[in-house]
């Protein structure tokens, strides 16, 4: 998160940070121009989506997939804004969605899969310009 903020800020873009007070050692890094603080990490997931416009997904631990398990399943679902890309930076998250697949094809058409920032780029530009 720390390299995606720094890499916003050097094209001065506007950082929100959502953090969560349950975690004591849970602050914004320098980059961040607005923290929104949430108490719980079910507000934080819901602040997340509800802030987002796209949905860039890097390579994590469990905190990581669960933002990624909520997102996706409400596009999967029908109860998330059409118009908002999921994008997996990487091929970290392959595996999981051709696991994913294998019980419904459908969900992988929900997650692109973006090599490089650059293509992460790319697919959001092309999302948005639709």
């Amino acid at each position: 998160m720390l390299a995606a903020a720094k890499g916003a800020s050097n094209q001065k873009g506007e950082i929100i940070g959502v953090t969560c007070s349950a975690f004591k050692s849970s602050k914004a890094n320098e980059f961040v121009t607005t923290e929104v603080v949430t108490e719980s990490l079910d507000e934080r997931l819901k602040k997340l989506l509800e802030l987002g416009d796209a949905y860039v997904i890097l390579p994590g631990g469990t905190g990581t997939l669960l933002e990624l398990a909520m997102v996706w399943e409400l596009k999967n679902k029908g109860f998330l804004n059409g118009e908002k890309p999921i994008i997996l930076l990487e091929r970290f998250w392959q595996p999981l969605v051709e696991l994913i697949a294998r019980d419904d094809p459908k969900a992988s058409e929900y997650v692109e899969i973006a090599s490089d920032p650059s293509q992460a780029v790319d697919c959001l530009v092309n999302a948005f310009r639709k």
